[in-house]
């Protein structure tokens, strides 16, 4: 009977790791199953563009995964137990697994703020940046945008919308300094663009309260707006918390230097669901950086560990912040192991074109699963599997 491999999740850690094993590990060997809500790829990195208007490539998942055995599973993960080694789908169905790699990623953190749920939207998932979308082609010349938020999600959810939508009012409200966290270059390079672009600022201003029709500040100030988008950060899906690994006070899987769950044989974590620490004794951040990273590792310990091959290491780091301001401005601020922002940036176009051959790279790599095929793939250890021989593919 083949190792069953179950991957759940098909965003930029998923796919590109259910890709990676199938490349490495004998079919005969394994089954490889990706579990995904969606059948297409989505471009988590480009929704803000999808919400203000642009259309997206669509990708399909078979396509992806065309030539390569695996299995694609269309639904929605309701429940994974850890103990029984199964994973429940919103059907009711069940798959049963040997090896896991979780990957369902993140979406919207509310913060437990009242009203984001029922009267905001966001951009974390195709289907809300198409909502989004939507609500603003229905507002009317001077119709007014309220985004929350500081990060990079906000800014460029922010500036897109501005910039796409001129007609619109666009406003920012973050509970700092608006990129207070960048460097000497950075800054003024992103307020000019929130300048040019006429979007106005609010700092220091945390939003208690999202109601129909404006935003309560804690210190009681009304922001009036015709619609609010928040993106004041990201928060894990509560089922591995209730799975029975071990995870963070957030839900995340803590998982140790191999990206193996502490807890669960078995069981691997990879992109914004992983709790790791990285190269500098912090923990890596939920970003498509360290999906990419995460997932390298989490594929080259499931690798090893299954065929009884030496584990190679991939280096846990975190090197800058790249942030679109549009589609032809941009920033890249590099900071330094202590992820302090250094002063050195790169903005503008140059920084722009880069962002955007970085995504086009990322989507390729990721599209193209087969491509660099070894000439061989190895076959599972005794303890997995009668034969650990490798053979010619």
């Amino acid at each position: 009977m083949p190792h069953r491999i179950v991957v759940l999740g098909a965003g930029y850690a998923g796919t590109y790791s259910a890709g990676y094993l199938a490349r490495h590990l004998h079919p005969g060997d394994v089954e490889i199953t990706v579990v995904n809500a969606e059948p297409d790829f989505v471009e988590r990195l480009r929704l803000h563009q999808l919400a203000a208007g642009q259309d997206l490539r669509p990708r399909p998942l078979t396509g992806m995964f065309s030539g390569t055995g695996v299995r694609l599973r269309i639904g929605r993960v309701t429940a994974v137990d850890a103990e029984r080694r199964t994973v429940t789908l919103g059907d009711g169905s069940a798959l049963t697994y040997d090896t896991l790699l979780y990957a369902l990623g993140s979406t919207v953190a509310d913060h437990g703020v009242p009203g984001v749920a029922e009267h905001a939207l966001h951009v974390t998932g195709r289907a809300a940046a198409l909502t989004l979308r939507a609500r603003l082609n229905e507002l009317g010349t001077g119709g007014s945008v309220l985004v929350v938020g500081g990060n990079l999600t906000a800014i460029e959810t922010a500036t897109e919308i501005a910039e796409s939508h001129p007609d619109l009012r666009v406003t920012l409200a973050t509970s700092g300094e608006l990129g207070g966290w960048l460097g000497p270059k950075a800054r003024p390079h992103l307020l000019h663009a929130f300048a040019r672009l006429g979007i106005t600022i609010h700092e220091h201003s945390t939003i208690e309260r999202v109601e129909p029709g404006a935003a309560i500040t804690a210190g009681g100030g009304v922001l009036t707006c015709d619609a609010t988008v928040w993106a004041a950060g990201f928060a894990v899906h509560p089922i591995a918390a209730a799975s029975g690994l071990e995870v963070t006070p957030d839900g995340r899987i803590t998982v140790d230097r191999q990206m193996r769950s502490v807890s669960h044989p078995g069981v691997y974590a990879a992109g914004d669901s992983a709790f790791v620490i990285g190269e500098n004794g912090r923990p890596l951040p939920m970003s498509c950086a360290s999906a990419g990273f995460t997932g390298m590792q989490a594929t080259a310990a499931i690798v090893g560990d299954l065929t009884g091959r030496k584990i190679s290491k991939t280096s846990l780091v975190y090197v800058g912040n790249h942030i679109s301001l549009g589609r032809n401005d941009a920033i890249f601020q590099f900071v330094d192991g202590e992820v302090r922002a250094r002063s050195g940036a790169f903005q503008g176009r140059l920084a722009a074109r880069v962002k955007s051959a970085v995504l086009r790279g990322a989507v390729w790599s990721i599209s193209h699963p087969t491509f660099g095929r070894p000439g061989h793939r190895y076959r599972l250890a005794a303890t997995h599997q009668r034969s650990a021989d490798v053979v010619t593919a």
